[in-house]
């Protein structure tokens, strides 16, 4: 096998299924400096990223034993992985903790949209802190996103946070982009917003539970 096939084998696995330009490309996100090792991921991606947290009972079995040593470091080198799995719990694990100082990397992440799957810990994240910075990721997102009918990445997810910190601030921001949205959700992608937030609500609820167990 050539290198250039190895490689296009490595990112497909990795959840970079589909590569595209955006205005987001020249941002700089997080990265590590050296890769992670085999134990790190089988302590702390393995148990936890393919339920994710549509089961908090069987997500607070596996992190009960490990809870005590879950910080900033464990959670920005989930992060700095270039992969949907490691990205897509260290986005659960900075809810969990309501760590803000992580939310620039997951901003970034989301704008750039390098792998599937993971954006939907992003929303969750960017919900759950609940910042101007975080709804302004939100916004840039759906603002560029929405417009690109050919790419069906994050756009429900992102509606749904913004959503999400509309009822809890009082405000309206998901109407401005109703319109846009609607345009993008035709056929063969259409989704119900209203049926997707109670997804989303329901994930949030679990990161609740999570927290308080």
């Amino acid at each position: 096998m050539d290198e250039k096939t190895k490689k296009q084998i490595e990112l497909h696995s990795a959840g970079a299924t589909v590569r595209h330009s955006s205005p987001f490309a020249e941002l700089k996100h997080y990265s590590n400096e050296t890769e992670i090792t085999a134990e790190f991921i089988k302590k702390w991606c393995v148990p936890f990223y393919m339920f994710g947290i549509n089961n908090s009972e069987k997500f607070n079995q596996n992190l009960k034993p490990i809870r005590a040593e879950l910080n900033t470091e464990v959670v920005k080198k989930l992060l700095g992985d270039f992969n949907w799995r490691t990205r897509i719990v260290g986005a659960y694990f900075a809810s969990i903790l309501e760590l803000k100082s992580v939310e620039e990397i997951i901003g970034i992440h989301l704008l750039k949209s390098q792998v599937c799957y993971a954006g939907n810990g992003y929303c969750l994240a960017l919900a759950t802190f609940n910042t101007k910075r975080g709804i302004q990721y939100l916004k840039r997102y759906l603002e560029y996103y929405l417009i690109r009918k050919d790419l069906h990445f994050d756009q429900t997810g992102v509606m749904c946070a913004l959503k999400w910190t509309d009822e809890l601030n009082g405000t309206n921001e998901t109407e401005n982009y109703l319109k846009l949205y609607n345009e993008w959700n035709s056929k063969p992608y259409g989704q119900s917003l209203k049926h997707s937030f109670k997804g989303f609500e329901k994930q949030m609820n679990n990161l609740k539970l999570i927290k308080t167990a």
